[in-house]
This record gives C-alpha cells, sequence and structure tokens, in this order.
C-alpha cells in the first residue's frame, strides 16, 4: 500500500526544478555563428541554459536587469561555442585522460564534441555527467560502429569491446549476409548513440542497406568517405548524413579501389597537379544533397608527425589542404574534426589547429572557419535546433575571446571565458594536463 501511495504520489508531484538565474553578458562585440557581419556592442541574455534574448546593450531594459547577474564582456568577442566533429575518447577508454581532454576543451571555447566510435559504455556515462554539469566537459554525441568482419581484428576494437566480444556488440558490429539489421540497429540506438557510424570492409548493397534501416529508426549515419571497398560515389549516393576524412575521397580517382581498409595503397597523388573532373563530380553530388564533409585536415598532419610510424600515411597534408579547398569553394559543407587530440602540454585544443589549416591553407575566411566549427559543426550531430548558432531559444554555449578572430584566425586562443549551458568557465581558472592524467596514452 505504502509503494503505491509513494508512486501516486511522484507522478502527481514531480521533483521541482531549481530556480534558473538570470545572466546577462554586456558590451560583446558578437559573432553569431549563422555567417552575418559582427555587432558591436550586444547584450546575451541567459536564463538557466537558454539563451532568452539578444539586443543592443543600451536596449537592455530595467525590467531585464532587475534581478539579474550582469557579466562585463566590454572588449571581448562572443562567438558560438566550438565543435569539434571528430574526437574519440573511449578507444581505448581511460577516464583520467578524457577527463582531462574534455576539461582542455572547455577551456578552449569547445562546447560539444562528436565521438566518432568507442565503448559506448564509458561514453553514455560521460555524455551524461556532461550535460548534468556533474564534470567540466563539451556536451557528447556519440556513434556505434558498423564494419564488415575482417575490421575486428583491429586491436582498437578489442579495447572499445573490452570484456564483450569485438563485432558482437551493439556498438561494435559485424555486418554479414545474416545480420538482421533492424535489431541491430535498434540495439545500437539503444546505446545512447545519436548515430551509426559505417567504417570499413563492407560492399556498397551493405552501406545502402545500413544508411536506409538507421535513417528508418531516426538515427543519423557518419561514415568513412571510402568504406573499402564501398567507394566515396557509393557512399555518399546511399546517403550518409556525414563523411570524414577529405582524403578519402580522392580514392574516387583511383585506377582501382582498394578492396578493404587495412593496407590500402595511397590516393594516386599525381591525378591531383589540377582539379581532379572526377572528384569534382563528387563535390557537386556532395553539395546538391547536402552531405556534409568532416574533412580532418588535422588528422593529416598529425600522422607525418607520428614517430616510427608502421607503415606511411595514404595522404599527404598538402594534398588534404588542397582537396579541403576544393570542396569548400564547390559548395560542400565542411565541418571541424580533428581525430587526434593535441599534445598534453599543448595550452588548447587541436580544433584550434584544424581551424587555423583551413584559413591558412585551405582559403576559408576567419568567418567560414567559425561557421564550420559552429553551424555546421551543430548539424553533423543533428542539433541545429539547439546549438550552433547565438540566436534565442538556443543552448547557452559561447565563448568569450579577447582578441578579434576575423582579423586573424589565431585569435581564438585568446579565450577570457565560455559559458556552457549557461554554466561560466573563466578561462583564468583552467588547470592545465598534467602528465599523470596522460598516462601511457602519448
Amino acid at each position: 500500500m505504502r509503494a503505491l501511495i509513494f508512486v501516486a504520489v511522484f507522478l502527481l508531484c514531480p521533483p521541482a526544478s531549481a530556480e534558473e538565474a538570470t545572466v546577462i553578458y554586456k558590451g560583446a562585440s558578437l559573432i553569431d555563428g549563422t555567417g552575418a557581419p559582427m555587432k558591436k556592442d550586444i547584450a546575451i541574455i541567459t536564463k538557466g541554459e537558454r539563451i532568452v534574448a539578444i539586443s543592443p546593450s543600451a536596449d537592455v531594459s530595467p525590467a531585464q536587469a532587475a534581478g539579474a547577474q550582469i557579466v562585463d564582456t566590454r572588449g571581448l568577442y562572443g562567438l558560438p561555442g566550438l565543435i569539434n566533429s571528430h574526437v574519440h575518447l573511449a578507444s581505448p577508454p581511460d577516464r583520467n585522460y578524457a577527463l582531462a581532454l574534455l576539461r582542455r576543451d572547455v577551456y578552449s571555447g569547445v562546447t560539444t564534441v562528436r565521438d566518432m566510435a568507442g565503448d559506448t559504455r564509458f561514453l553514455g556515462d560521460l555524455s551524461r555527467a556532461a550535460k548534468l554539469g556533474e564534470i567540466v566537459s563539451p556536451d557528447i554525441y556519440y556513434a556505434a560502429l558498423m564494419a564488415g568482419p575482417e575490421f575486428f581484428h583491429d586491436p582498437r576494437t578489442a579495447e572499445a569491446a573490452r570484456g564483450e566480444t569485438p563485432g558482437q556488440t551493439p556498438w561494435m558490429r559485424a555486418v554479414t549476409e545474416q545480420t538482421n539489421l533492424p535489431i541491430a540497429i535498434a540495439e545500437a540506438h539503444g546505446t545512447g548513440a545519436t548515430a551509426i557510424k559505417i567504417y570499413a570492409d563492407l560492399p556498397a548493397r551493405f552501406v545502402q542497406g545500413i544508411t536506409a534501416e538507421a535513417h528508418r529508426q531516426h538515427m543519423l549515419v557518419w561514415a568513412h568517405a571510402a568504406v573499402f571497398p564501398a567507394n566515396p560515389h557509393e557512399v555518399i549516393d546511399a546517403g550518409a548524413d556525414v563523411v570524414s576524412h577529405v582524403c578519402m575521397l580522392a580514392y574516387q580517382a583511383s585506377a582501382q579501389m582498394p578492396r578493404a581498409y587495412h593496407n590500402r595503397a595511397p590516393v594516386e597523388a599525381d591525378k591531383f597537379s589540377g582539379a581532379n573532373p572526377t572528384v569534382q563530380a563528387l563535390f557537386e553530388d556532395m553539395k546538391q544533397r547536402g552531405t556534409i564533409l568532416d574533412a580532418t585536415v588535422y588528422a593529416y598532419d598529425a600522422m607525418w608527425k607520428v614517430p616510427n610510424p608502421t607503415s606511411k600515411p595514404y595522404c599527404s597534408l598538402a594534398l588534404a589542404e588542397k582537396l579541403a579547398g576544393e570542396a569548400h569553394r564547390a559548395g560542400v559543407l565542411i565541418s571541424t574534426g580533428t581525430d587526434a587530440p593535441a599534445d598534453w602540454k599543448s595550452p588548447y585544443s587541436s580544433l584550434n589547429d584544424e581551424l587555423e589549416l583551413l584559413v591558412h591553407n585551405a582559403g576559408f575566411t576567419s568567418l567560414e572557419a567559425i561557421e564550420a566549427c559552429s553551424r555546421v559543426g551543430a548539424m553533423t550531430g543533428g542539433r541545429a535546433k539547439d546549438i550552433g548558432t547565438i540566436e534565442p531559444g538556443k543552448i547557452a554555449d559561447i565563448v568569450f575571446i579577447a582578441k578579434n578572430p576575423l582579423e586573424n584566425i589565431t585569435n581564438l586562443r585568446s579565450v577570457v571565458m565560455t559559458v556552457k549551458r549557461g554554466k561560466l568557465y573563466r578561462r583564468s581558472d583552467y588547470a592545465p594536463v598534467t602528465k599523470d592524467e596522460v598516462g601511457d596514452n602519448q
């Protein structure tokens, strides 16, 4: 009887939420992420975790200011919280290291990350804690991985499925003719994943089947730009929402598409002395479909800096920059992912490196790069209604910096404070990553 009374009271009287404080960030120059010109001396009014109003500072009424906390942002530049559309926090899972990277992200102005395959048991815990403010972290959206059986010889899959069999878990699934895709994707969805990541070693008909079923179950599809043997054209025509790694698009121009992900031949760089018509047609297809390119130019820089690599990278940084620039000029939507963290001693996220490569070497303007890591970044996770631009009704994810980023994109390395879901983090409070937190990870 007491149990019945408790249930009735619980249903009729839901827990009361804490009072939402109003904060006015007053006086900054605003770059709102929509591509619009910068506006000077703007007030951003937040209530709890949402933006409720934006206006010239002089227009803030006494009624709006009554009882509000006023944060003086005169002389600063406000822009949407930055979004890294390609990270790996859980392959392998290491909580201390992940928390250190996530803390650095927030104090670098990063308020959202898209994790591109790992242990979803671990990621689900981090994602929940991030949204509730229990840890200093960007919001985390993540994928469940699908690939051909051959891929699961990769030791990274064993780390991400520790305690289980790689290829036989909801978040690390080997797909064959016998796979029941509706059930497999439903199980993947049950891990809390936003998307299915189609990784490697699958033919075009499997890419098409996975994509169609994932979309039917209201999941996004994130894929490598080449899935081997499925080529880029087949991946894009299957309807993948986002494709990763700009150099993988170059395989469309290869005389023969590599049959498998591991030990694949390098791209045929000699076919790109000018604009390659085959790849240009691919860019046009992506533009028409609205396929987002998660370019990861920084990853190609990082590949060539690995000490004593076991194999030569399949693409040069110069070609990655060239292709990213061509895709951008062709009208392809490009997001800013890194695929690798900056050295642990770096005071800022590797996202800053990605942005600088796009501006300095791929022909982006600073405003276009900011849009890529805000509005377009939000689109990669299906979150454009909530984040990516500074507008009333959206989540209060804002970064304030000391120097004008439109004059030089490196000025994004002058963060003064980050607002993440309405909570203020001052850069002066940042505790740098320590060697103990890194452990054996670098």
